[in-house]
């Protein structure tokens, strides 16, 4: 069973370090994961997006799909592209703190986080990126949260260390915050 995912957002909110997390913690449970991550011409305030694909065998698609199962919305800005790949009865996470406009939710699961306040609630508006990933986590049950926690140490830089903790904290509050197995549940189609 391959999964994909499409993230997107505004420069500096996360989305990449997200993604990496993401994958190092898929290929920590000991399955396949492909990320593409794209950025505009701008660090902060230009468009970001990034494609993370899982899969418990052999990934068949590449990073770059036209389509895609879920996806986690950080700013609307970039919103339309997205929700022009998305499946029937895809899952969409929105960060309705930066998501003002009228959102139409036609065959889809949809969970509204907001992962701006929220992070900022636990010590830094930098985290909502990660607000939104453990809300994912916890909607789809793809990963674990443990594993996205225990990835964070190698997906930050060494110098970045000192907010482990607050990544930490973003996961958790992000987690608690929706119905977990919202979505439909990771089912391998190849047993170990």
């Amino acid at each position: 069973m391959e999964r994909e995912l499409l993230m997107t957002g505004i420069g500096g909110q996360g989305i990449q370090l997200a993604a990496q997390l993401l994958a190092s913690a898929a290929v920590a449970e000991g399955r396949e994961a492909m990320l593409f991550g794209s950025y505009g011409g701008m660090m902060r305030g230009g468009s970001t997006a990034a494609t993370v694909v899982v899969a418990d065998a052999p990934i068949e698609a590449p990073p770059t799909v036209g389509s895609a199962w879920s996806a986690m919305v950080m700013h609307q800005d970039y919103w339309v592209p997205t929700r022009d790949r998305l499946r029937d009865g895809s899952v969409v996470l929105l960060n309705t703190t930066l998501f003002s406009e009228p959102f139409e939710a036609t065959g889809w699961i949809v969970v509204e986080v907001p992962a701006t306040d929220i992070a900022v609630d636990v010590g830094g508006v930098a985290a909502a990126s990660l607000v939104l990933l453990g809300a994912y986590a916890a909607t789809t049950r793809l990963v674990r949260l443990e594993s996205l926690t225990d990835a964070s140490p190698r997906a930050l830089p060494v110098y970045r260390h000192h907010s482990l903790a607050l990544s930490a904290a973003a996961l958790a509050a992000g987690a608690a915050h929706v119905t977990p197995g919202l979505a439909p549940a990771w089912t391998p189609s190849v047993v170990p």
